[in-house]
């Protein structure tokens, strides 16, 4: 949706979701379900053989994060409090703290702890109705530590109910080890790391964090051409802090999605207006950094960007995977509708990992990843700042949340629910 407005949100009121398997089937009266049901009750299959009651609830498409790097260890907490004094981001990873104190801590954990941290915070985004994640590793920074991200990463992949997209982000900083030879881990990066992610076929998309004093332009452009070569489409950390010509260039290499943008140029918004390049704002990470501005997302959208909202699930600049208060910063920060957060948490967002031909919306023959909600209006999504409004959360078809009996999530307003089938 290039235009995301009230207009393309296809709301029905007194319809249901019919599933069979892990697809829908068909949008419904509940007197048509009941019958669709009745025809073919199935006791020996696996679908057709229940109907739950949302009692009126919003029913939607299961929410998409389409930025996280959610396989970490510890969190970043000497960061925060050194932030709190008033040191910047930059100085801070000067200094070896940021990305570079994670790298020292990941490289000490083994791919069984990475995958029981993960699951822990699957499980979390899942009750938050989050039903899709892509996960970047770039914690490792060396050839064997980035395949362990990215094993630990396919384990999810095999383990979860959720859909897992991978991508590989070993050019997410310059170790210690080469801080006085930047070029030679640009090197490595694309003689090593690259060819074996590619062998094992570990991820489906290659990021380059492209901002002054981590990589260059020319850097970024060599790395991305290198993995394009190899089967692996294009994303980038574009403009995060400073403008640095990465928007353009995104667009310039029609990447799939330009992530971040909190200091895109004029340029560079012109530029991913005329492309097919998804811009992913990350509204939680400025707001956590202490950032007084966002990225320009109204001018974004207005130019004709394609706009995703994300949440950059990390554990130093935005330690939340909580995808519905990110939304709600990106209507109060970043000035969208509540309409646009929510197509960029779904449409968009499946379109900046390349699956919105089945995920993201709900339409006969697409995935049935679906989220349940104890609101009726879908801006209440972006509304109930950081409440948990999830009743239930389903990712192919299958339950991946559900509350405890008894226990109704916070944020409902008090507002009668009429009986609805799902």
């Amino acid at each position: 949706m290039r235009h995301p407005g009230s207009d393309h949100l296809g709301v029905r009121t007194g319809v249901g979701v019919g599933v069979e398997g892990d697809r829908v089937s068909l949008l419904a009266t509940d007197a048509q379900l009941r019958d669709w049901v009745a025809a073919d009750p199935a006791p020996d299959g696996p679908a057709r053989d229940r109907i739950v009651d949302t009692e009126g609830r919003l029913v939607t498409a299961g929410l998409v994060d389409c930025h996280t790097h959610l396989v970490f260890g510890r969190p970043r907490v000497d960061d925060q409090a050194r932030r709190a004094r008033g040191e910047d981001y930059k100085t801070i990873a000067a200094q070896g703290g940021g990305i570079r104190s994670s790298v020292r801590d990941f490289r000490g954990r083994s791919v069984d702890e990475l995958v029981g941290l993960a699951h822990a915070r699957l499980a979390a985004v899942a009750a938050l109705g989050t039903t899709t994640v892509e996960i970047k590793s770039g914690y490792g920074l060396s050839v064997a530590d980035e395949l362990k991200a990215l094993r630990a990463v396919r384990r999810l992949q095999d383990e979860s109910p959720l859909t897992i997209v991978p991508t590989f982000l070993g050019a997410h900083d310059v170790p210690d080890e080469y801080r006085q030879d930047r070029d030679a881990y640009v090197r490595l990066v694309i003689d090593e790391m690259l060819p074996a992610v590619a062998r094992e076929r570990l991820a489906r998309f290659c990021d380059v964090f492209c901002e002054p004093g981590v990589f260059s332009v020319e850097q970024t452009e060599r790395i991305l051409a290198a993995a394009g070569r190899l089967g692996l489409a294009a994303k980038l950390h574009a403009d995060e802090l400073d403008p640095s010509g990465g928007a353009e260039l995104a667009a310039r290499l029609a990447a799939v999605s330009a992530d971040h943008l909190g200091a895109i140029s004029e340029r560079g918004i012109a530029a991913l207006a005329a492309s097919e390049t998804v811009a992913v704002i990350l509204p939680g990470t400025l707001v956590f950094l202490g950032k007084t501005r966002q990225a320009p997302a109204r001018a974004l959208v207005d130019a004709g960007a394609a706009l995703a909202v994300a949440s950059d699930f990390n554990p130093g600049s935005s330690p939340t995977g909580n995808l519905p208060l990110v939304m709600a910063l990106a209507v109060s920060q970043a000035r969208l509708s509540a309409e646009e957060a929510f197509l960029g948490a779904t449409v968009n967002a499946a379109r900046a990992l390349g699956l919105d031909d089945a995920t993201g919306r709900i339409v006969p023959g697409g995935r049935a990843d679906l989220a349940v909600w104890n609101c009726r209006d879908v801006r209440e999504l972006s509304y109930w700042y950081g409440m948990p409004l999830a009743w239930r959360t389903y990712a192919a078809g299958r339950p991946c949340y559900l509350p405890e009996p008894g226990i109704t999530s916070a944020g409902s307003g008090g507002i009668p629910l009429s009986p609805q089938t799902f």
